[in-house]
Parts: structure tokens; sequence; C-alpha cells
């Protein structure tokens, strides 16, 4: 038995849901994709695919087996790719994690551009404020913002994201515009926590070399960038968030900007990836790619950082 070809066979039948597809998307015979899975499960002695008459689905087993085939038929292909003189169009899955709020008002807007670049690589683009584990989720690079953790990843800066305060213009209508951080304190603040460690976030600022940080009262926090916004929006307090992301609001006056005076701690951006993969030909192009994206962005673009940055790491 092929084992590589194998693992190919069985990758496909479950991204295709049935053996009948994947002979399809492979040109093999039925038959052949069959026995090749049976011969895995037998090899293996294990479980892989539960079938009946009409559907397949995943083992347990099958579903931890089916991300292993995955990175290694990655590796064979960036193996390949390393030693092919042909490196000037990248091809094969890349996966990629990028926060919430990057990702649809930054890095997906952008991407039609990507893909002229590079057709020949399809993207699988996971959108989430929870910081993931790269090698043991099988993500190819990441961007993140805030002070990185694990120096087991290989980081590049690529910007910085800068913050604004402001609130709905209802709930200042009817609670008063603070003009000092400290009379958040008797403010109603929506609060932003970690997704890693459930930690509500410290608010910042600064101005002519006076800095405050503190915690801040608010009757709700969340962990995910578009629902705080929304928070915001909706009138239920004040708002500190990126000032790319609230842009818009700012702009047709849903949202106002209060202590526009005082300054919040920007935050680096950085896309990382692990050790192993430095090589890859579709990770290299991408993280080219959007550091150059990030440098054109008004928003985005690198400048110098003041000596204080935030102890808490965002998602």
């Amino acid at each position: 038995m092929n084992k590589l070809l194998a693992m190919e066979v069985f990758v496909q039948v479950v991204d295709a849901g049935g053996f009948t597809r994947a002979a399809e998307n492979m040109q093999l015979p039925k038959a052949t994709v069959s026995t090749l899975v049976q011969s895995l499960e037998t090899t293996l002695a294990v479980k892989l695919l539960h079938r009946t008459t009409r559907q397949i689905s995943v083992t347990a087993d099958g579903a931890a087996y089916y991300e292993r085939c995955l990175r290694i038929l990655s590796d064979v292909r960036e193996a390949e790719e390393s030693l092919s003189r042909t490196k000037l169009s990248p091809s094969g899955r890349l996966r990629v994690d990028a926060p919430t709020g990057l990702a649809s008002g930054v890095l997906v807007p952008a991407l039609p551009d990507f893909f002229e670049r590079y057709p020949d690589i399809t993207l699988e683009l996971g959108c989430s404020d929870r910081p993931v584990d790269l090698i043991e989720e099988g993500v190819d690079c990441a961007v993140r913002g805030g002070i990185l953790g694990d120096s087991a990843l290989i980081a590049r800066r690529i910007g910085v994201l800068s913050f604004v305060t402001c609130a709905a213009p209802a709930y200042l209508e009817r609670y008063g515009v603070p003009r000092h951080p400290r009379e958040l304190e008797r403010h109603r603040c929506v609060n932003y926590f970690s997704a890693k460690t459930g930690k509500i976030y410290d608010w910042d600022f600064t101005q002519n070399g006076e800095r405050i940080q503190m915690p801040l009262p608010g009757v709700i926090a969340l962990n995910d960038s578009n629902a705080y916004v929304a928070a915001g929006l909706a009138g239920l307090g004040i708002v500190q968030m990126t000032d790319f992301a609230l842009e818009e609001y700012l702009r047709d006056g849903r949202l106002v900007q209060v202590l526009a005076d005082w300054i919040t701690d920007p935050i680096p951006i950085h896309v990382v990836y692990p050790q192993n993969r430095h090589l890859s030909a579709k990770v290299r192009v991408f993280v080219e790619w959007v550091a150059e994206h990030f440098a054109a962005h008004p928003g985005m673009r690198i400048r110098t950082l003041p000596n204080f940055l935030p102890t808490q790491q965002a998602a």
C-alpha cells in the first residue's frame, strides 16, 4: 500500500463527504478509493469512518488521524516546494487565523488582491478572538495583536493598533460627557475580557506625561470585537476600541469620541508562524502580502511606540 496516497485519499473522502465524490476529484476508481481507506484502517487497527448507505461520518480516531494527515501531506508538499525551481506560483491549502475585527475589517476586503496574485492557494481563514495553538490545531500562520508570549513561534511585526474612546449619542445625552478619565468611574463602561484567561482588561490613558490605568465599572463585558462594537452602538456604555473598527460609526455620528486629548496605549500587530514551517512558499508569500497590506493601511502603519506597552495580551 502506498501510505501517502492512502492518506491523500482518506483526506479527500473526509473533505468530499463520500467515496464517490472523492474518487471523482482524484480521478480514481471508486473501488480503489474504498480499498485504500480500508487498508489504512486495517494497518492502523482502528475504524476511521462510520459508513451507512447514505453517508459517511468521521470517528473520533478518524478526526484525529485526519488532522495528522493534513500536516504530513502539507509537510511533504512544502519539502517539494523548497526543492522546486518553480516557486513563482505557490499552491495548496493555507490555514490562517486572525482576530475577528482585523479579519472582517482589514484582511477580507483585501483578499481579492491576494488571490489575484496567488490563484493556486486555497485559504481557510479562522476568525476568532480566541488565541489558537498553531501547532496543535494545524494552523499555518496567524495575525495577532498584543504582546507575544509564545517564544516557539517566529514573529514579524507588521503594524500597530491605535484606540479611541467613544459612546453613542443617546448614552451621552443621558449620562453626560466625561472630561477626565477619572470621571469614567461614575459612568457605565463596556468592558472587554480575555478569551484565554477570562481577565477583564484595564483601561489606560496618557496625557502630558500623566498616565492612568484602572479597571472601570460596567454592566456588560464581552470577548468578541464585533459584539463589543455592537454594545457601544446600542448605547450600553462607553467603549474603547481600535480606531479603524470605529471609523465608519464616528464619521456618520452613530458614535461620538470622548476624551480625545487623552492617548490610549497602542498595541503591536504581528504575523506569527511555527518555526518548522518557515520554508513554506505559501506561508512566505502570505506573510509578505499581509505585511505589505498593513504597511499601506492608514490605520495600521508602524510608527514609534511609546516606552509603555499594555501588560495584557490582546486576542
